[in-house]
């Protein structure tokens, strides 16, 4: 039955999900074949728009669409003759016409892709909804998605093994098996793919995933698209809610702690400043970027991308973080002093934490919310990466953003380094006192990697003996990135300088067939000292992991006991994270839940040196903070996806590159 033009008006006033087998989705289809039959010789190759006639319901959503993208991405649909069939025959809701009704579907597949872009937009009403009945604040959804994450690959690890002896396509079993973790007890059977994170685990939320919402139930797209692309849905589906529950927590920062009036009469307005820096402009680009995000996901229920709004909000608008995290040292500073000085400011804060809408959570954790959103953002666009079509337009699209994100998150690293590495280099340069022509130690260039005592073997080497009494002395080293420096511990918390040599020159060897006195002795040889002559000290650790790590830092050139990430081979022993650490030297690596590690050494009292696989950064951490990864697929899969992430850029890219001119933005 036809619809007349008052039903016409009423729908375009509120758009409402439409079945696929709905009178008006079939009347758009026989429009795109009658012009697409009329258009042949003009353009063969694509079907005609089927939304350009004036009584289209969904016409002003249509033009703006088309309007804004250059290009139609195409979704994803099965190619296997049986299951199109199967589909095609079904009477069940969302189901599309048979080509016997509708010849130009089946000469034309990609007319009914394009129709389902266009039919099925979600209404803002219902977005917002949505976004309004997310529950958790950004620590909390943060804190479970990484929690479901390595649970997710615990199970890969126990049980892909089984399932590909069981089912032939055994790269598909780990993400079939995945939803055994997820308790979703009212799951339809014909769900096509479940995804690795479960992103609102929530009794307050309605809506756990993407394919979950009643629009994506009743449109019918779960039965047409396939199980890659639901997996894609699910990604940039994440990346928007959980940009929403991060939007959440700033503006509870803000109006609960920042603008409460109790708080403004205890703080002094500098103290304030250096508290909160700049959180209001991070909260303003966070709102605009999420309006953004909204904006496509009403667009359409099936999302066509995120990462373009990515891109550009990272190349023109990210930089508030930086600024923000760059005060990150004074804030926690600040923040301490606050607490022990001033007990009205105490006693307020412990009061505001109590409050419900804190979760139990102290100010501390929303303190720190924009430099773990940053960072949070380039895994999650990494997480698209990994799933869009190799050699696409989406994969251009996430690589750009991913960059971007990585030059943000690298200039907010050191701008953290750069407040507290000045401070260091300061304190240190006052305790020591030079017996050799004095080095320079402050430098703009210069931080410090390691420091700590050993103990050299003295005497000479015919005097040797384990007669001698004291065949040891303590000696302290400081190893700069450029710079050795080895001193004597003198009373007064002082150190006097006795030899220097450039990092370049140091060479470091391990003792073989160590006895129990000389164990952990290692060789340092100084090719061109203080004295511009070479020398040598034999050196001994309190420990094994001890002996390890100082020769990885004194030599980071020499060969590990397993391979790096760079070496490009397909399998290396990993670990990931399942509990957190915080770095205690400058050596050592800090970790979050789920991160992926290469084991490039290990030593047999508990340490391991690892590289991280999303930034590559190196570093030492307890062993008990990780789980290592058996299985050796899982393995192989988790290099060969952050080889993709991090492949060279092809000429095209990188003339892309060149005119956005990255290095002309302001980074302050």
């Amino acid at each position: 039955m036809p619809h007349t033009d008052q039903e016409a008006q009423d729908k375009a006033s509120h758009t409402k999900p439409i079945q696929r087998n709905s009178t008006f989705n079939r009347a758009v289809r026989l429009r795109s074949r009658g012009k697409a039959r009329g258009t042949s010789e003009g353009n063969p190759g694509y079907p005609a728009d089927p939304l350009e006639n004036e009584n289209s319901v969904n016409e002003p959503l249509t033009l703006n669409l088309l309007q804004s993208r250059k290009h139609l991405w195409r979704i994803p649909i099965q190619t296997d003759p049986e299951a199109k069939r199967t589909s095609e025959s079904s009477s069940t809701p969302g189901n599309g016409a048979t080509p016997e009704e509708f010849p130009a579907l089946a000469d034309s597949p990609t007319t009914l892709t394009e129709a389902l872009q266009m039919i099925h937009p979600i209404p803002a009403d219902s977005w917002r909804n949505l976004i309004e009945q997310i529950g958790l604040l950004y620590q909390e959804y943060r804190d479970k998605s990484t929690l479901q994450e390595i649970e997710t690959r615990r199970q890969q690890d126990a049980e892909i093994q089984g399932a590909a002896d069981r089912c032939p396509s055994s790269e598909e079993a780990p993400e079939e098996d995945e939803g055994e973790e997820e308790e979703e007890p009212a799951s339809p059977p014909e769900r096509k793919a479940l995804p690795q994170i479960c992103l609102l685990s929530n009794p307050h939320s309605r809506f756990n995933l993407w394919q979950d919402l009643p629009e994506i139930q009743s449109s019918g797209v779960l039965d047409i698209l396939q199980p890659e692309e639901i997996r894609l849905q699910e990604a940039m589906f994440e990346l928007i809610t959980s940009e929403a529950s991060y939007y959440k927590s700033l503006n509870l920062l803000v109006s609960h702690f920042m603008e409460n009036e109790r708080l403004k009469k205890i703080l002094h307005p500098s103290e304030a400043h250096i508290l909160f820096s700049n959180v209001l402009d991070v909260m303003a680009v966070s709102e605009r970027f999420l309006l953004e995000l909204e904006r496509r996901m009403e667009e359409n229920i099936v999302i066509s991308d995120v990462c373009d709004i990515v891109y550009r909000y990272a190349a023109d608008h990210f930089s508030v973080y930086i600024t923000y995290v760059s005060n990150q040292t004074y804030q926690e500073r600040t923040y301490k002093q606050l607490l022990q000085e001033k007990a009205a400011f105490r006693e307020l804060i412990a009061q505001l934490e109590l409050d419900p809408k804190c979760r139990g959570l102290p100010l501390s954790s929303f303190l720190i919310l924009p430099f773990q959103r940053i960072t949070r953002l380039k895994l999650l666009v990494q997480n698209i990466l990994k799933r869009v079509e190799e050699r696409s337009e989406r994969e251009g699209t996430a690589l750009d953003a991913h960059k971007e994100l990585e030059l943000v998150v690298k200039a907010c690293n050191e701008g953290v380094r750069k407040m507290s590495r000045t401070e260091q280099m300061i304190s240190i340069q006052k305790k020591m006192e030079f017996k050799i022509k004095s080095v320079p130690i402050i430098s703009h260039s210069r931080w410090l990697l390691k420091q700590g005592e050993l103990q050299q073997m003295s005497g000479p080497k015919t005097s040797r003996t384990l007669r001698t009494k004291k065949l040891f002395r303590e000696i302290y080293l400081f190893l700069f990135n450029d710079l050795l420096v080895i001193c004597r511990q003198i009373p007064g918390d002082k150190y006097q300088v006795f030899d220097s040599a450039p990092r370049g020159l140091l060479r470091a060897e391990e003792l073989e067939d160590q006895g129990q006195t000389l164990a952990n002795v290692f060789i340092l040889r100084l090719l061109e000292n203080s004295d511009d002559r070479e020398a040598t000290y034999m050196l001994k650790a309190s420990s094994q992991s001890e002996m390890k790590r100082w020769m990885t830092s004194l030599a980071p050139n020499r060969r590990t006991k397993f391979v790096s990430f760079t070496s490009r081979l397909l399998d290396c022993p990993q670990v990931q994270c399942v509990h957190p650490y915080v770095a205690q030297q400058p050596d050592e690596l800090t970790l979050e839940l789920a991160d992926i590690l290469n084991i490039l050494d290990k030593t047999e009292d508990g340490w391991i040196f690892g590289e991280r696989l999303h930034d590559q950064e190196r570093g030492w951490f307890p062993s008990n903070m990780t789980e290592e990864i058996l299985n050796p697929k899982i393995r192989s899969q988790n290099l060969k996806e952050c080889f993709r992430v991090h492949k060279m850029d092809d000429p095209q890219r990188s003339q892309n590159k060149d005119r956005r001119k990255l290095g002309s933005r302001n980074r302050q």
